[in-house]
């Protein structure tokens, strides 16, 4: 097996002192900076998730293309991630700002691309912590039914979403510093769980599936005929999985030494991802027993019934609580990225009820009323989920739908910059214009990609949801813009922006 290339070593400089760096680009220190370089890497890499991502959309992955699109999609797709996350790393280094996205595309293209690109990115991470928690939920019911026979039905498994929003709002209000901690921990709780899923289901099953098999096995329910466009559309599973990192930057007025830290996070987040990614894949599909039955579970998550052929109902009811818990994670980490994004957009007057939004809390320096906004809608999003099945689908689609294109606008605005862009501390040198066009042809690409429908015949129950997602975000973003316009606007001074700006930010702070 060939030795996976190194990604080009970035060029640092001396860090600059960040507080007096916010500072130059317009903003008033509010937030604490309590956060460290592998908390921020440990927020993204939550984010990500392997044990949430891969799990949840497992069953799509075996219809839509089987174990070969699965594995050799993860590899490749993670590859290409990476090089958007390289080049992504490099435009935050030069603007470590809670706006993250849409404050890089404003300050390099302007009002407009960064209007549209922050209702891209926000409508994304909602839609984030709708998938994540609600995927945490639908684990939740299939663990209660192994160990108790609870029927997870829409309306059940709806509370215990909304139990679970509730869990991470009160989380995410004690401050930075608890989400620091808690991520920190979710780092090692993620590998080390791979580490014993994949242990017992190597040791303990006494069959496996053979490599020509988990290597090569197309499998095609999907009801398209064309080989090629099943296998496209089967990435989903891992773009879907490879989002959220992000979040280092949204957390970067939060962080010591940003510039660096969350450059950093950012890319690290991704690769640790990828090579834990491609175990977990790898050992669940060694361990399939019965790939129809998988499939046909009464749990409705494939993978717990994996485990549960593999090693009984009591070692699956462990890892599957292993996994909930990996997923209880993601999702805090999802609501902490989601709430400054609330809190960054607000600060710039983008948000109906702005005023509200940007309040931060004097005792804990976090955005309380942002934290809230973000489970309610978050909330809102997932409630047709109560009356139809594919409404989750649509959920996921408007997490990768907004997401995605937003972390290509700001790496192709720093290319059609050229040499007006002033690169951070954490720069890629001479790579950067070959991993940049890489990554926006990639992003391009697969944008369109998830647009299009994934099963045959499309119906109300089959259609991909994700290009209607997309039209009404831009849709609602536009006539918004015609409300906000005159308000709406990043800093223009370089040090503190003016008195009636700074005026209206000390105001926020309660």
């Amino acid at each position: 097996m060939s030795r996976t290339p190194e990604p080009p070593a970035p060029v640092e400089v001396p860090r600059p002192d960040e507080e007096q760096r916010l500072r130059e680009l317009g903003y008033r220190p509010v937030l604490a900076r309590r956060m460290g370089g592998f908390g921020n890497f440990a927020i993204s890499f939550s984010v990500i998730s392997i044990l949430s991502g891969c799990m949840t959309l497992y069953g799509f992955g075996m219809n839509a293309g089987g174990p070969a699109v699965m594995l050799w999609g993860w590899a490749g797709v993670g590859l290409f991630v990476l090089c958007v996350g390289l080049a992504l790393a490099e435009v935050t280094s030069a603007y470590p700002t809670s706006g993250a996205l849409y404050y890089m595309a404003d300050r390099l293209g302007g009002r407009r691309w960064g209007w549209y690109t922050g209702w891209l990115n926000l409508l994304g991470l909602l839609g984030a912590i709708a998938g994540i928690d609600y995927g945490a939920a639908l684990f939740a019911g299939a663990f209660a039914n192994l160990q108790w026979g609870f029927t997870p039905t829409p309306g059940k498994t709806m509370l215990i979403f909304m139990a679970i929003l509730l869990l991470h709002a009160v989380l995410n209000l004690f401050g930075v510093r608890l989400v620091s901690v808690l991520n920190s921990i979710s780092v090692w709780w993620h590998l080390a769980g791979v580490a014993v899923i994949v242990g017992a289901l190597w040791i303990v099953p006494d069959h496996h599936r053979s490599p020509s098999f988990v290597f090569t096995e197309f499998v095609n329910n999907t009801g398209w005929d064309n080989p090629v466009y099943v296998a496209a559309i089967g990435l989903l599973l891992a773009q879907y999985t490879f989002s959220g990192y992000d979040a280092s930057a949204h957390l970067s007025e939060e962080t010591a030494h940003a510039s660096v830290s969350a450059a950093r996070g950012i890319v690290r987040s991704i690769w640790a991802s990828w090579l834990a990614g491609f175990v977990l894949l790898a050992g669940l599909t060694f361990a399939i027993q019965d790939y129809d039955g998988t499939l046909a579970t009464a749990t409705g998550v494939p993978p717990a019934q994996i485990l549960l052929d593999g090693l009984g109902t009591d070692g699956a009811s462990a890892l599957l609580l292993v996994v909930i818990v990996a997923q209880l994670f993601c999702g805090n980490a999802e609501v902490a990225a989601a709430s400054r994004m609330v809190f960054a957009f607000s600060r710039d007057r983008a948000l109906p009820g702005s005023h509200l939004w940007r309040k931060v809390s004097a005792r804990t320096q976090t955005p309380v009323a942002a934290v809230w906004l973000s489970v309610v809608v978050a909330c809102v999003l997932a409630l047709p989920s109560l009356y139809s099945a594919t409404a989750y689908g649509a959920v996921t689609a408007i997490n990768v739908i907004g997401i995605t294109p937003a972390y290509a606008i700001p790496v192709f605005l720093r290319l059609r910059a050229g040499d007006r862009f002033t690169p951070g501390p954490w720069s890629l040198g001479r790579w950067s214009r070959p991993i940049g066009w890489i990554a926006v042809v990639w992003v391009a690409c697969v944008t369109v990609l998830f647009c299009l429908p994934q099963s045959s015949p499309v119906t109300a129950d089959t259609m991909n949801y994700a290009s209607v997602a997309l039209a009404v975000v831009l849709v609602l973003a536009t006539v918004w813009w015609f409300v906000a316009r005159r308000s709406y606007g990043t800093p223009t001074t370089a040090a503190y922006g003016s008195d009636r700006e700074q005026a209206e930010l000390a105001e926020g702070i309660v």
